[in-house]
C-alpha cells in the first residue's frame, strides 16, 4: 500500500510538472469606445476550438487591460460575453510560432444600440459566469439516447456525481436541485437527476440559493444552498416520458419503480412509486429526515423551551429512519404538481408522499461501563419488528400583485402511524465475571400522530431603495397517541454470583401529547447609508401543550386497571415570548460585515394536573452572531463566524417524573435546572477554479458551553442504573474542529484527483455514581481520492481513508483508542454490442482497541452487467450481485459518557437479481417508446 501511494504521488507530481512548464498567453482590453469607459465587468472566456470545453476565464482590471498566461498551445476562441452588450468572440491560435496573442482594444456593442450588425459567435460556449451564477450550456456536450441529467452533469468541469446519485460540486454538496426554478419532489436531488432526461435540457446553472429572507432584502444573512437549477428547453415542456424497473432474485429479495411525468408548458405533473425489500427506500438523505420527522416542536430561535413529545415518554418508538439494521421492506409513492400563471405572478406547488417502512431484525450489544469503584460488562440480545406508515401532503401558493409585494402561503399535514415490538435479554457481570443481573424484557407499542403547520409570509419593498418590511405568521398542530405492554423479569446476584432477589415489571402504559404553538416576525430592514443597513425584528410566540403519560399493573390476569403514581403524570405547558433584535450589516466592495443580537424574554408555566403544582420560570435568552466575509473574487473568499446562544433545559429533563419501560435504567427529571449558554467560532476559506476544476476549502471551528447540563449516572450493586440531569458549574466542555479538502482535474491523463485531512476532538463531562468523569476524544482521519469519467467509454473512482481515534475516561483510566480504514472503488465500462459491466468495493477495517480485544473487518462487493435493448437503447435488462463474498456485517463501536460499546445487528448480505428497466418517452415530439 505504501509503494502504491509513493508512486501515485510521484505520478502526479511528474503531471503537474508537465502541465506547469507551458508559456503561451492572451493580453488586451475591453471597453464601450461609444460611451467611454472600460467595462471591467467583462468576462473574457477562452474555449477549445474544437470541443467547446472551458480553458480559461479572467475579468479585467480597472484600466479594462486583460491577461490570461500559462495556456497550452492550440486553437481556441475567446468569447467576451457582459450583461446588456452583444456577446463577442474571436478565433486564434497559438504555437512554437506565436506564443502570445494580443487582442488590441475589444468594443462591445450595447444590445440597444445593435440593430443591421452581425458579431461572429463561433462555436457554442460551453460555460458562461454570470455573477454568482455558473452556467453550463448543455448543447455543448455529447449526449447518448436515453441519457438522465446525471449523465449530462458529470461532465462539466469540477461537477462529480457518484455511485449513490451525491453531487460535489465546487468542493461542496449540492443539496438542492430544482427545474425551471422550482422545487420537484421537495427537497430530494436524485429524484430529478435520475429521471429527467439529458435531451431535455437547455441550461444548468450552478448557484448559492439564499434564505427567501435575504433573496427579498439583498441582505445576506448567511444562509445558503449549493443548488443546480435545471433549464428545460422550450420545445420539451410539452410531453410525457417515465419509467419502469422491476427486479427480481433470490431469497425472497426484489425492487420495483415507476416514474411518471407530464409536462404541459408551465404546469407539471409527476408520479411515483416503489416497492423494494433491499434497503432501497425510494428516498434521498433528505427527504427521508422529512419522512422521518419525529414530531419534535423546536423553538428555541425564540427563546423557548424544546417541547419534545417523544423525548420525555418511556415508551419504545419508531423514528421510520433506515440506518442498514434489519431487513427492511418499503413501499412508498408521491404525486407532484406546480403550475405558473398570470404572467408567472401566480404559483402553486404542491406534493403528496405515502410511504410504509417494516424493519426486522436482531442485534447483540456489548457494553463495559466504567465506574469509580470497578468495571461491568454488559451483554444485551434484541429481537426487534418496527412499522411505520406515514402520509404527507404539502402545498405553496405564492402571488406577486407588483414588483415590489409578494405573498407565500404554505400548509403542511403529517399522519403517523407506528407499532413496535421488542424482545430483549441482558445479561451484566462484574470485572471477576460473576452474575450481577439478567433481565428478559419486552415491550410492544402503537402509536398515531397527527401534524399541522401553516405560514403566510409577507414581503414589502417600500419607497426608499434597501427599505424593506416583512411579516411571517406561522402556526402548528401536534396530536400524538401510543400504548402499549412493558413487561421485564430481572433476577439480581450477590457478590458471589448466587440469586439474591427477583423483580417482575409487567404494565399498560399510554402516552398522548398535544401541542400547539402560534408564531409571529416582523422584520424591517433601514438603509442608514449605501454600505450601511439596519435590520430589527420583533417576534411573539404562543405554545401551549399538555403530556398525560399513564402506567397501569394488573388488578386480574389481564386486566390492567391499577394506576401507579410513581410512573404516571399530567401536565400542562404554557409558554409565551416576546423577541427583539437588531442587526447591522455592512458591505463595501469586497467585504461583508454583519453582526448584532436577539433577546427573548419568556415566561413558562408547568401545571402538574394530578398533584395541582405549578412550575414556574422566567427567563431572558440573548443570541448574539457576528460574520465577517471577504470575497477576493468569484470564486475565492474567506469568513469568520461567531454564534452564540442559550439553551433551556427540555421538559423531559426537568419533569420530576421516573420511567420503567426498562427497570434498569431509569431516567428522573430535575426541575431546579439552570440554562447553559454556548459559543461557537468558525473560519472559512474556499477557492476554485472553474478552467481546471480545482477546489480548496478549510474550515475550522471552536466550540465551548457554560453551565452545560449534563447527567449524573447512579448505578448501584445491583446493577440499576439511574440518571438524572444536573448543570455543571465548574468546567466548561468544549469541541474542536478541522476539515480540509483539496481536489484539482490534472488537464493530460483527465483525471481528477484529491486529498482531504480532517480532525474532530472533544472534552465533556458527566458524573458517575457523583463523581465527575473526563471524557477526551479525538478523530484524525485523512484520504487519497482519483477519479475519471469518460463520457460513455467508462469512469472508475477510488478512495483511500485511514483514521485513528483517540477516546479515554479519567474515571479507570481506560481507553478506546484505535485505528481504522476505509477504503472504497467502483468502475463502469461500456461494452460492445451495447453491454455495460459496473462494479464496486467498499473496505472497512476497525482494529482491537483496550476494551475490545477483536479486529472486525469487511469486504463488500457489488456487480453489475447490463444490456440495452431497441433503436433508443430505452430497454434494459440487467443483472446484478450484492455482497458478492458474503461478508457483510453490521457492526459498530463507540464511547460515550464513560460507556464504551461495540453492536453487532442484521442486515442485508448476498443475493442476486435479475431486473429490467423500460424508459419511455414522448417530449416535443420525441417518441422512444418503441
Amino acid at each position: 500500500m505504501k509503494l502504491t501511494i509513493s508512486l501515485t504521488t510521484l505520478f502526479l507530481l511528474f503531471v503537474l510538472a508537465v502541465n506547469a512548464q507551458t508559456s503561451y498567453s492572451i493580453k488586451g482590453a475591453v471597453a464601450d469606445t461609444s460611451e467611454k469607459i472600460k467595462l471591467v465587468n467583462t468576462t473574457i472566456m477562452v474555449i477549445n476550438a474544437k470541443d467547446s470545453v472551458l480553458r480559461k476565464f479572467t475579468r479585467p482590471a480597472n484600466d479594462g487591460s486583460f491577461s490570461i498566461s500559462n495556456l497550452p498551445k492550440g486553437n481556441y476562441i475567446a468569447v467576451f460575453s457582459l450583461k446588456d452588450y452583444v456577446d463577442y468572440s474571436e478565433a486564434f491560435t497559438l504555437d512554437d510560432a506565436k506564443k502570445s496573442h494580443d487582442f488590441g482594444t475589444v468594443n462591445l456593442q450595447l444590445t440597444s444600440r445593435l440593430l443591421h450588425d452581425v458579431i461572429i459567435k463561433g462555436e457554442v460556449t460551453a460555460i458562461k459566469i454570470k455573477g454568482d451564477t455558473t452556467e453550463f450550456n448543455a448543447r455543448a456536450y455529447v449526449i447518448q439516447p436515453n441519457d438522465r441529467v446525471e449523465d449530462l452533469i458529470k461532465q462539466f468541469p469540477g461537477i462529480e456525481v457518484d455511485k449513490d446519485g451525491k453531487i460535489t460540486a465546487q468542493g461542496q454538496t449540492v443539496n438542492k436541485v430544482l427545474v425551471d426554478g422550482e422545487e420537484f419532489f421537495g427537497d430530494d436531488p436524485t429524484l430529478v437527476t435520475k429521471n429527467i432526461r439529458a435531451d431535455m435540457v437547455d441550461k444548468v446553472q450552478l448557484y448559492d440559493k439564499k434564505s427567501d429572507q435575504a433573496a427579498f432584502t439583498g441582505i445576506d444573512d448567511g444562509v445558503k444552498i449549493k443548488t443546480l437549477n435545471i433549464k428545460l428547453k422550450e420545445d420539451k415542456k410539452n410531453g410525457y416520458f417515465g419509467k419502469v424497473d422491476a427486479g427480481v432474485g433470490n431469497d425472497g429479495f426484489y425492487q420495483g419503480q415507476v416514474l411518471f411525468n407530464k409536462f404541459n408548458g408551465k404546469k407539471k405533473i409527476a408520479a411515483y412509486t416503489t416497492d423494494a425489500n433491499t434497503g432501497k427506500t425510494g428516498l434521498s438523505f433528505q427527504d427521508n429526515q422529512k419522512y422521518a420527522d419525529d414530531g419534535s416542536v423546536n423553538y428555541d430561535d425564540n427563546g423557548g423551551i424544546s417541547v419534545t413529545l417523544n423525548d420525555y415518554t418511556d415508551l419504545d418508538s419508531f423514528s421510520g429512519r433506515y440506518n442498514n439494521r434489519g431487513i427492511p421492506l418499503a413501499r412508498t409513492g408521491g404525486l407532484h404538481y406546480d403550475s405558473k400563471w398570470n404572467d408567472d405572478k401566480q404559483s402553486i406547488n404542491g406534493n403528496y408522499k405515502a410511504g410504509s417502512l417494516q424493519v426486522d431484525g436482531t442485534s447483540n450489544t456489548l457494553t463495559q461501563n466504567n465506574l469509580p469503584t470497578g468495571i461491568t460488562n454488559t451483554s444485551s440480545d434484541q429481537k426487534f419488528g418496527n412499522f411505520l406508515f406515514r402520509e404527507k401532503i404539502d402545498a405553496t401558493y405564492l402571488v406577486k400583485p407588483d414588483t415590489s409585494t409578494s405573498l407565500k402561503i404554505a400548509v403542511d399535514g403529517t399522519t403517523k402511524n407506528t407499532r413496535t415490538d421488542n424482545d430483549y435479554l441482558t445479561i451484566t457481570r462484574r470485572a471477576n465475571d460473576t452474575l450481577q443481573n439478567r433481565n428478559a424484557r419486552s415491550s410492544n407499542y402503537t402509536g398515531t400522530q397527527q401534524l399541522f403547520n401553516a405560514s403566510v409570509f409577507f414581503t414589502k419593498k417600500l419607497k426608499k431603495q434597501g427599505r424593506t418590511l416583512s411579516v411571517l405568521l406561522n402556526t402548528s398542530f401536534s396530536n400524538s397517541n401510543n400504548s402499549g405492554y412493558s413487561k421485564s423479569d430481572i433476577d439480581f446476584y450477590n457478590k458471589l454470583g448466587s440469586l439474591d432477589s427477583s423483580q417482575i415489571v409487567d404494565q399498560r402504559k399510554t402516552s398522548m401529547s398535544r401541542n400547539t404553538v402560534v408564531n409571529s416576525n416582523i422584520t424591517y430592514t433601514e438603509p442608514i447609508s449605501k454600505n450601511l443597513a439596519l435590520i430589527l425584528n420583533y417576534g411573539a410566540t404562543i405554545n401551549n401543550g399538555s403530556s398525560d403519560l399513564e402506567s397501569y399493573n394488573q388488578s386480574t390476569p389481564g386486566n390492567y386497571d391499577v394506576r401507579v403514581p410513581a410512573f404516571s403524570n399530567f401536565l400542562k405547558l404554557n409558554q409565551f415570548s416576546n423577541q427583539g433584535g437588531a442587526m447591522f450589516y455592512y458591505k463595501k466592495g469586497k467585504v461583508t460585515i454583519s453582526g448584532g443580537t436577539k433577546a427573548t424574554d419568556v415566561t413558562f408555566k408547568q401545571i402538574d394536573e394530578n398533584t395541582g403544582d405549578v412550575f414556574k420560570r422566567n427567563f431572558i435568552n440573548w443570541s448574539p452572531q457576528a460574520f465577517m466575509q471577504y470575497k477576493i473574487s468569484l470564486q475565492q473568499s474567506w469568513s469568520i463566524n461567531y454564534w452564540g446562544n442559550t439553551t433551556q433545559p427540555a421538559i423531559y429533563q426537568l419533569q420530576p417524573v421516573k420511567q420503567n419501560a426498562d427497570p434498569l435504567n431509569i431516567t428522573i427529571g430535575n426541575p431546579d435546572l439552570k440554562p447553559a449558554f454556548s459559543n461557537r467560532f468558525s473560519v472559512y476559506y474556499n477557492t476554485y477554479k472553474v478552467l481546471t476544476g480545482q477546489s480548496f476549502y478549510i474550515n475550522v471551528s471552536f466550540g465551548n458551553t457554560s453551565n452545560q447540563i449534563i447527567n449524573n449516572r447512579i448505578t448501584d450493586s445491583a446493577g440499576k442504573n439511574t440518571t438524572q440531569y444536573v448543570n455543571l458549574t465548574s468546567k466548561d466542555p468544549y469541541n474542536y474542529s478541522l476539515y480540509t479538502s483539496f481536489s484539482r482535474k490534472i488537464t493530460g491523463p483527465g483525471i481528477t484527483v484529491g486529498i482531504n485531512a480532517n480532525v474532530y476532538g472533544n472534552v465533556y463531562y458527566n458524573y458517575i455514581n457523583s463523581v465527575l468523569n473526563a471524557t477526551t476524544s479525538a478523530t484524525y482521519s485523512g484520504g487519497l481520492s482519483i477519479s475519471k469519467y469518460v463520457q460513455k467509454k467508462y469512469d472508475f473512482s477510488i478512495s483511500l481513508n485511514p483514521n485513528y481515534s483517540i477516546n479515554k475516561t479519567s474515571l479507570q483510566n481506560i481507553n478506546s483508542n484505535g485505528g481504522g480504514f476505509t477504503g472504497r472503488g467502483n468502475f463502469n465500462v461500456y461494452l460492445p454490442l451495447k453491454f455495460q459491466i459496473a462494479s464496486d468495493v467498499n473496505y472497512t477495517y476497525t482494529a482491537k482497541t483496550q476494551a475490545f480485544s477483536n479486529d472486525l473487518k469487511r469486504t463488500i462487493w457489488n456487480a453489475t452487467l447490463s444490456k440495452v435493448f431497441l433503436k433508443g437503447n430505452n430497454l434494459k435488462l440487467s443483472l446484478s450481485g450484492n455482497d458478492l463474498l458474503n461478508q457483510n456485517q453490521g457492526f459498530d463501536r463507540y464511547a460515550y459518557g464513560g460507556t464504551i460499546t461495540q453492536s453487532s445487528y442484521t442486515t442485508i448480505k448476498r443475493y442476486f437479481m435479475l431486473s429490467i428497466t423500460w424508459d419511455f418517452n414522448k417530449m416535443g415530439g420525441t417518441d422512444t417508446k418503441k
